[in-house]
């Protein structure tokens, strides 16, 4: 990807998150969607959220759920969500013993930033993909192009799979980190640190 498309990119989602705190400010009243990949039709009525499933791509066009997992081995689903009419800037939560918990990517020392959920007590609890024979891969950022953080799961071997969500209706959006400050603290969530946000945004062409 040239500079000119990362420019692009960087610069559209800092207008979607402006748009996005304007609307979570102003908006009283909330729209149900019903999402059609031809016609874009919008419903307006009471909202239900919409739900995209986060999946790993493998190499060999597998698909593999992408989980978090709590110190005890429990699993637990995460998902994007869908609030509104737009689908360019998504958030990601692990639907945790029935709470909604933020997934970030941390600061970290290491050659890659783990990408974790916050328990709203400060617990980090994993976010892996997991394999059809039962391996665990980790989910961490790999690389950062401007404020875009690359998020994949690492296989054993050190091969990147792409992390993507994906709509009912079959749209597929990238998971990424988002940074917006410059500052290696991005922000502090439950007394813990945070490098950058994980978003469901389009995908980079």
């Amino acid at each position: 990807m040239n500079n000119s498309r990362i420019t692009f990119k960087i610069s559209r989602i800092a207008v979607i998150l402006t748009f996005s705190i304007l609307l979570l400010g102003c908006t009283k009243g909330k729209t149900k969607i019903n999402i059609n990949q031809e016609s874009s039709a919008i419903e307006q009525d009471t909202l239900n959220d919409v739900i995209w499933q986060i999946k790993a791509y493998h190499p060999q066009g597998k698909l593999l759920d992408v989980k978090a997992i709590d110190k005890e081995g429990n699993i637990f689903d995460v998902k994007a969500i869908q609030h509104s009419n737009q689908t360019s800037l998504l958030d990601v939560k692990a639907f945790v013993n029935g709470k909604l918990l933020p997934v970030k990517i941390l600061i970290s020392e290491d050659k890659y930033m783990p990408v974790k959920a916050i328990d709203t007590d400060g617990t980090i609890i994993d976010i892996m993909a997991l394999t059809d024979d039962g391996k665990k891969l980790d989910v961490k950022g790999v690389s950062q192009s401007g404020n875009i953080i690359n998020i994949r799961a690492i296989n054993s071997d050190g091969s990147f799979y792409n992390i993507q969500a994906i709509s009912p209706k079959g749209w597929i959006n990238d998971i990424e980190g988002v940074k917006m400050f410059k500052t290696p603290v991005e922000a502090t969530i439950n007394g813990v640190d945070i490098f950058a946000h994980v978003k469901s945004i389009p995908l980079a062409n």
